[in-house]
């Protein structure tokens, strides 16, 4: 009897990468009768354009769209990504298969000295390349001066340690997932620095007709994780920036009540907007909410951020040519 082919799963080679990657891996293999299990690295455009500031980069999907063109040409039959870095429109022939559940969704700060935001000196440097971070960052100490920040996540948390830094804001989820945790001076409260759409969930993508490979994905999908990236995802993909607006959203389930917080502001940390709404299981005759429901929440709040002014905002930095990082 010949051998059963390998599940292929495409990953960039970076530490966070390999370990969602492996992550994955696991719980495939941990399925009765699961196929053996093979990881193909892949380097994207983000990789190879690592000393250029991600806002002077044109385009989207850095990366993600090299590791779902391998998908899409068969060279992989899996895409594992942080789902924050996946676009809000999905290529045409693939599909989100599975939502992981979701690790700690919040920003964390580590400083040099174990300040916390507020605490840190005035004219701090701080370190990061999201637009996101940097507009909120803006916003709460328009003192601080805003470092570009790149590499993976081990060599930032190096740098800001060895005093490159003041300190740097990177993504809970990332540092957790690496045993890097002790390192965390202070998490932003979600209340008032809510973080990136999808921040903390990892999400597998695979070719939409593939049924042998969906078939061992499909399982591992967490309902309360693809709630919350649903609504999420289409808050932003109504409000038609990408990677390019400096929003802020995290989506929550409890028992049946989906709430979903927001923040967004121009680059200078002006013109913000923020706030939170919910929708309740009773709201849809006491029934389980669905995907549907989900994404209607999202794009109920986009056309009220719409409405009181936010694609002026969207249209201020999407002028400048300005793109998120990763």
């Amino acid at each position: 009897m010949s051998a059963r082919p390998a599940l292929r799963i495409g990953t960039r080679a970076s530490a966070l990468a390999l370990w969602q990657a492996r992550h994955v891996e696991s719980l495939v293999r941990a399925q009765p009768d699961a196929p053996p299990v093979e990881l193909v690295h892949i380097k994207t455009e983000g990789d190879v354009q690592s000393d250029v500031p991600l806002w002077q980069v044109q385009g989207k999907a850095f990366f993600t769209k090299e590791i779902d063109r391998a998908l899409l040409a068969g060279t992989v039959d899996v895409a594992v990504h942080s789902l924050k870095d996946l676009a809000t429109q999905i290529e045409p022939g693939l599909t989100l298969a599975a939502t992981l559940p979701r690790e700690d969704p919040r920003d964390a700060l580590i400083s040099r000295s174990g300040a916390t935001l507020a605490a840190l000196p005035p004219g701090a440097r701080i370190g990061t390349s999201s637009l996101r971070r940097r507009a909120f960052l803006a916003r709460a100490r328009p003192d601080a001066v805003l470092v570009e920040l790149r590499g993976n996540v081990p060599t930032r948390v190096e740098r800001a340690k060895n005093g490159d830094y003041d300190a740097i804001i990177l993504a809970a989820a990332g540092l957790k997932r690496l045993g890097l945790a002790e390192h965390i001076s202070e998490y932003l409260g979600v209340g008032t620095w809510p973080p990136a759409v999808a921040q903390g969930v990892i999400g597998i993508c695979a070719r939409a007709d593939d049924a042998a490979t969906l078939r061992w994905l499909t399982p591992l999908d967490d309902r309360a994780a693809r709630l919350a990236v649903s609504a999420e995802r289409a808050l932003l993909r109504m409000l038609e920036g990408g990677c390019q607006v400096p929003l802020g959203a995290l989506a929550t389930l409890d028992e049946e009540q989906l709430s979903l917080r927001f923040k967004i502001c121009a680059l200078d940390g002006s013109g913000g907007m923020n706030g939170g709404t919910s929708l309740g299981g009773h709201e849809r005759g006491r029934r389980r909410l669905t995907v549907e429901d989900a994404i209607g929440l999202g794009e109920r709040v986009a056309r009220d951020l719409l409405a009181r002014g936010a694609g002026d905002l969207v249209a201020s930095v999407r002028a400048t040519g300005a793109v998120d990082e990763p």
